[in-house]
Order: structure tokens, then C-alpha cells, then sequence
């Protein structure tokens, strides 16, 4: 599959020699033209609305750093959690005072958003690139190239599971997964910590299965096909939801909080695998470094494939992908613009700012950013270089994304009430016919 190839290309590129060069301070204080190089721009600013809120503290640390480096004003605004596109569309209509930096993460977003969007194809930024993979297109133009990419499936702490008897390194499938889960949850009394974290359906959460764990029943009809999508299909036929139900159903029912207590959220996963109440969580590269800092509390975690029963799993590797893909607003003025040109160039050549910015992301795809050493991005090139598929982010194309997984959270919460057959319909109802009813309203 030829997206799976550039995937694959581009975990081995960012991880294996992603920024080998351990960055160089471009000291000019001239402006580049619309390319954008290093230099200031004379009275311009930047507003970055970031998409990423886990990594707003280092965001914040960059802007200051900058500001005392050139003297130019950085303003970050984090949008909240699963509102990044409502924030948005608020801030693009203040004129002279919108975003100058923002994020276009998907093709379907480049629809929607590529008026806005800046050709970043001669810039200097944009050639700083090491891998095209995640560069989106408006027509023959750069809409948006991405600053970071990420992985996703299941985190392990590999302590908690040898001393539960158990070895990482036999889970290699759904069955072994499910044998290691139901043991240590059966056990969680005598052990003192339970199989998974909990498993919340509130908006700081849902994410994790409407969008991620989800991205394994799109990945699977995608495979399948023998095409990797480039644009969102009008239907899904949901073949591969027993699978997801497969996974979801071993979370949820072997986890530290009961099914019935995960509409309202309120529990901590990351704390709960942090502190080792928990010997599995559902969740990604990002949480390595940045506020969840994973690296610090359980520096020997690993990351492995979201097993689900599929045939040939035992090859299956890590969700690599991303939605994090910086677009330039082509309606801010000119001195705006290049300021936030120079910003972002800036960030991927200069050493102090890069290992700010790497810490928090895990990698960056350009040639001169810090080396990353995020052990899950480590995962994920070790499962790719044994020669095992990598899934690609096939969710991406969820269509009305704020909608849809909207009516999946509802749909799930009913099933996590009272886990019957007949409510389980109603998730598959949300998962298939919810995307034609979207996929037929974003085409208008």
C-alpha cells in the first residue's frame, strides 16, 4: 500500500535518523522574503492556537524564549480538549487579531480550511522537511506540513506484568493479550493493581476509543480494500467492529473503574498507570515527555499493537500518523506572516528551542530538530523494522468529526450501562450509519 510505505518510510526516517544533526542557531536578524529563514520580521507577531493541550507548557516556554531571542511577540493559545475545531472557527473570524499558526490535520480539513491556508512550498521551513509523508495538499499547493508525528496502541509497564507471573514478550496476540488482562484483573485484590486504567467516555478522554482504538475498524476495511483512502468513503460496512468490540469490551470490563462509571469521567489514567494501579492503558507517544511524562514514573514501558483478533496480527505494529500539521493563515498581513514563517523555522534549526519542542512531541520531521528519544516512537521502528505493517491513521477521514464521535460517546455510554447485545447494535449503528449520515452531510 503506497501509504503505508510512506508511513513506514517515515517512522524509519523520524526515528532512526530524524534530525541526526543536533541542530544550528541561524543567527541572521534579516527577513527571508516569504520563505522565512531565521530572521525577524519587522513588526509582525505570531499567534500559534495549538492543538496539542498536553503540550501547551512547553509551547508557552518556547514563545517566551523566542521573545527574549528576537524580541518578537509569541502569543500560544491552547484550545481545550476535543474543541480545537469550535476554538477555531471563533478565532478566524477576529480579522487582524486571528491565528497566524494553526493546525490543518486532515484532507477533509483542508476542504475547509484551505482558503486559509499559505503555500508553504517554497518556504524555507518547508524545506527543511526530512520526510513528505504527512504533507497535505490544496491542489497543486502546501496547505499544511507536519511538526510532529505520533503513535498510538497499548502501553504496557512490563514490572507490573512480570510480577503478575506474565511476560511482555509472549502477548502477541488478542488471545494472549486477553489471557494476561483477565489474570491480572482477576488477581487485582491480592496484587494491588488491576489490568487497565479507566476507561472515560468525558470529552478529555473519549478521544482514546472514538478516535484511536476506532482507528483499528477503519485501518482492517482499509487493508482490505487493498487502497489506503485519500478521501473519506461515503460508507464503512463496520466488518471489523467484533474486533474493536473485542478490545474495547477487554478494557472496559478488566479495569480499575466499572463500565457503569465512565460517562462522567472524573478518573485519572495517566496518574493511575504513572502510580502503578494499573498495568495497561490505552494511549500514545505523546504521553512519553510533555505533562504526562510517562519517562520518568515508568521508564521501561512499551508500547504494543492494538491485538484484536484479526487474522495475521502477530505482524501488526503500531498506529503511526498524525494530525498535527502546521498551516500559515494566508489572510494575516504580510509582517504577521513572515514573523510566523521565521518563528517556525526558528523552532526546528535552533538547538534549545528543538529540545523543548522534541521533549514535548517525541519527534519532529525536520532535518537540523533534536534526535528524538521517545521510547514509543522507539516501538514503533522496532515492529516496522521486524517487517510488520504499520496502520496508518485511517480515522483521520472520520467525517464531521466533532458529530460523529459525539454520537459514538453517546452510543457507548448506553452499551457501558448495560453491556447487552441489543445495546451494542446501537454502537454499531453509530460506528456504520452514523458515517454515511456525516459522510453524506460534509459533501453537502
Amino acid at each position: 500500500m503506497k501509504m503505508q510505505k510512506r508511513v513506514l518510510a517515515a517512522c524509519m526516517a523520524g526515528l532512526l535518523s530524524a534530525a541526526a544533526l543536533a541542530g544550528c542557531n541561524n543567527g541572521g536578524t534579516t527577513t527571508t522574503g516569504g520563505g522565512g529563514g531565521g530572521g525577524t520580521a519587522a513588526g509582525g507577531s505570531v499567534y500559534w492556537l495549538n492543538f496539542k493541550p498536553e503540550a501547551n507548557d512547553a509551547l508557552q516556554k518556547v514563545a517566551k524564549l523566542y521573545k527574549e531571542k528576537k524580541g518578537v511577540e509569541v502569543k500560544v493559545v491552547t484550545a481545550a480538549s476535543g474543541k480545537y475545531e469550535e476554538t477555531l472557527s471563533a478565532e478566524m473570524d477576529k480579522g487582524d487579531a486571528a491565528p497566524t499558526l494553526f493546525v490543518i490535520g486532515s484532507a477533509d480539513k483542508v476542504k475547509q480550511w484551505g482558503d486559509y491556508a499559505y503555500d508553504l512550498k517554497d518556504t524555507a521551513i518547508y524545506k527543511e522537511l526530512n520526510t513528505d509523508a504527512y504533507t497535505l495538499y490544496n491542489g497543486d499547493k502546501v496547505a499544511s506540513i507536519g511538526y510532529c508525528f505520533e503513535c498510538y496502541g497499548i502501553i504496557v509497564n512490563p514490572d507490573l506484568v512480570t510480577k503478575a507471573g506474565y511476560k511482555v514478550e509472549d502477548i502477541k496476540d488478542f488471545a494472549s493479550l486477553k489471557t494476561v488482562v483477565e489474570g491480572i484483573h482477576a488477581k487485582a485484590g491480592d496484587l494491588g493493581f488491576d489490568a487497565f486504567t479507566s476507561c472515560d467516555m468525558d470529552g478529555s478522554s473519549s478521544w482514546r476509543f472514538t478516535g484511536h482504538m476506532a482507528n483499528l475498524e477503519y485501518y482492517y476495511e482499509e487493508k482490505e480494500s487493498g487502497s489506503t483512502w485519500t478521501s473519506c468513503p461515503d460508507t464503512i460496512t463496520g466488518k471489523y467492529l467484533p474486533n474493536f468490540k473485542n478490545l474495547y469490551d477487554l478494557c472496559t470490563q478488566n479495569s480499575i473503574s466499572k463500565p457503569s462509571e465512565l460517562a462522567t469521567g472524573g478518573h485519572d489514567a495517566d496518574n493511575q498507570f504513572k502510580s502503578g494501579k494499573a498495568a495497561f492503558t490505552v494511549q500514545g507517544s505523546w504521553t512519553w515527555g510533555g505533562d504526562s511524562d510517562y519517562k520518568s514514573s515508568v521508564p521501561n514501558a512499551k508500547m504494543i499493537p492494538y491485538y484484536c483478533g484479526v487474522a495475521g496480527e502477530e505482524k501488526a505494529g503500531l498506529n503511526c500518523g498524525t494530525e498535527n500539521c502546521w498551516a500559515v493563515n494566508a489572510k494575516a498581513s504580510e509582517a504577521n506572516r513572515q514573523a510566523t514563517l521565521d518563528f517556525m523555522y526558528w523552532c526546528v534549526t535552533e538547538k534549545e528551542a528543538s529540545d523543548i519542542l522534541v521533549d514535548a512531541f517525541g519527534v519532529m520531521p525536520y532535518k537540523n530538530a533534536t534526535k528524538s528519544t521517545n521510547q514509543f516512537l522507539a516501538n514503533a521502528d522496532e515492529y516496522a523494522a521486524a517487517g510488520n505493517y504499520v496502520m496508518d491513521w485511517a480515522t483521520n477521514f472520520q467525517p464531521n468529526v466533532d458529530e460523529y464521535r459525539a454520537a459514538l460517546v453517546s452510543a457507548l455510554n448506553k452499551y457501558n450501562g448495560d453491556q447487552t447485545d441489543a445495546n451494542w447494535e446501537g454502537v454499531k449503528a453509530a460506528f456504520v450509519d452514523g458515517w454515511a449520515t456525516q459522510a453524506k452531510k460534509a459533501k453537502g
